[in-house]
């Protein structure tokens, strides 16, 4: 009988592969469309890893608003456009060397930011959800909720407010352009805009055929 903690590692190294081979493909992937499939890859994969750590909200908000919506909307505006492969490759090539020494920068801080955790590491308590005999994305409500209910409903105004600023930046009055007034739409009235008129059915004049049968030999 297989050992669930040799399956859960098995499976998280299975997930982790494939989620670095996939994030390899966005950046290595010349076409375009394939690069953001490999990218919806990821995601899933990422989720994956989310649920053998017992993140289960993390795992389905990763796969909802990023896969379900954002990377959606990514691949239809990148086949919607008609983007130019040999620029993108030119670009790709003499912007390597600098892309190679940012990434070689950032691995380095990363894996000595990995080393103090590790140095200066203390004995983190008993999962707290695993405690309360709730699920991950239960006990997350409810500490959402109730104890940091002020910080929630401040972070959903501040993008609120955001969302706000965006429409408001964005919203330009263009000459020439077509606009609808929904409150004119709907205050519209059959009798206002259809009328109907009853007229006596026409008929061709008897003087029109005439000269046709007159011109005959």
């Amino acid at each position: 009988m297989i050992d669930p903690s040799l399956f859960q590692l098995v499976c998280f190294y299975a997930f982790a592969t494939v989620t670095v081979v996939a994030a390899l493909s966005v950046i290595t992937l010349r076409n375009s469309v394939q690069a953001v499939l490999a990218l919806v890859l990821t995601f899933f994969s990422t989720a994956c890893i989310w649920m053998l750590a017992e993140a289960e909200f993390l795992a389905i908000a990763l796969i909802v608003v990023y896969v379900g919506a954002v990377m959606v909307l990514f691949l239809f505006v990148v086949m919607m456009l008609d983007i130019d492969q040999e620029k993108i490759r030119e670009g790709f090539v003499k912007f390597l060397p600098v892309g190679l020494i940012v990434a070689v920068v950032m691995l380095v801080e990363m894996l000595g930011l990995i080393g103090v955790r590790v140095m200066h590491a203390q004995t983190m308590g008993e999962n707290p959800a695993t405690a309360a005999g709730m699920s991950n994305t239960e006990w997350l409500g409810m500490a959402l909720y109730t104890q940091y209910l002020l910080p929630f409903e401040i972070a959903a105004l501040i993008l609120t407010v955001g969302v706000i600023a965006a429409v408001a930046l964005t919203l330009r009055q263009r000459t020439g352009a077509r606009k609808q007034h929904p409150s004119e739409q709907v205050a519209v009235k059959a009798r206002d805009r259809v009328r109907i008129i009853k007229m006596a059915a026409e008929r061709p004049a008897e003087s029109q055929s005439a000269p046709a049968q007159e011109s005959k030999p």
